[in-house]
């Protein structure tokens, strides 16, 4: 039980999570930090992106319908830029839906999850999709 608890260290490694509803960004940063992630939080997708050049995260969590410039939009603008090219975006929805799965896959995202992951989902996401967590 330990070598597993070890493999799913994920402490220090830095997280940020987008979404417009500030229930969902307490509720995701307070189980994040609890598991100890730093955590930074965006209320929109033009939130984010000014927020990944001073953060610098090594996992998104991206809610996909947003105003203005939602998840996908979003995930593709990160995959744009050369600096973040490789970041790992997990988009969050309410539904997991086919079609959500696929449009978001084609817009560059790593995995898709349902709002609000359950903690062994969020831990194992963040262990399998970063190369910070174990080296801790």
């Amino acid at each position: 039980m330990e070598a597993q608890s070890e493999e799913q260290d994920i402490r220090g490694v830095r997280v940020m999570v987008v979404d417009d509803a500030k229930t969902i960004r307490m509720m995701m940063s307070h189980t994040l930090r609890s598991m100890g992630c730093e955590v930074e939080c965006a209320e929109d997708g033009f939130s984010a992106l000014a927020l990944l050049r001073r953060f610098r995260p090594d996992i998104v969590f991206l809610d996909i319908s947003m105003p203005e410039l939602d998840g996908y939009q979003t995930c593709s603008l990160i995959r744009g830029a050369e600096d973040t090219r490789d970041l790992p975006v997990v988009l969050l929805s309410s539904s997991d839906g086919l079609f959500d799965i696929a449009r978001g896959q084609a817009r560059g995202a790593t995995a898709h999850a349902s709002k609000i992951p359950p903690d062994p989902v969020l831990r194992q996401l963040i262990h399998e999709h970063t190369r910070v967590a174990g080296e801790h």
